[in-house]
């Protein structure tokens, strides 16, 4: 027995990967966005912003990174360092949607940078 770290950066390496030792067809599909891991910065986020973000990424698997001030708001603005899965980010982009403070438009950018060609985030 061996094994393999691997390093898979997109939805497609993904699933070839998974084809590859030999998961169903329809398997492919519903864990291959599960097998990409995405970290991204969010700058100059307000702490409410911050605050929902954390949240909403906790509540679907994934985490984030905020200034500890965030949290009781003495620091007003922070950076964000986002980390999930495709899935995860599917999910948080769905609530971001209907979030406010500017997170719908955060949802679009981040469809928009995660988006695979050829395919949906």
């Amino acid at each position: 027995m061996e094994i393999e770290k691997l390093s898979i950066g997109s939805l497609e390496e993904a699933k070839n990967e998974i084809a590859a030792v030999g998961a169903s067809p329809v398997s492919v599909n519903i864990m291959a966005p599960k097998a990409v891991f995405h970290v991204v910065k969010v700058h100059g986020v307000s702490a409410t912003a911050a605050n929902i973000l954390k949240q909403e990424m906790l509540s679907k698997g994934g985490d984030a990174a905020v200034h500890a001030g965030v949290v009781n708001c003495r620091q007003r603005v922070s950076d964000v360092i986002l980390m999930g899965t495709l899935r995860q980010y599917r999910r948080v982009i769905k609530s971001l949607r209907i979030q406010p403070v500017g997170l719908p438009m955060l949802a679009e950018k981040l469809k928009t940078l995660l988006d695979p060609p050829g395919g949906q985030v």
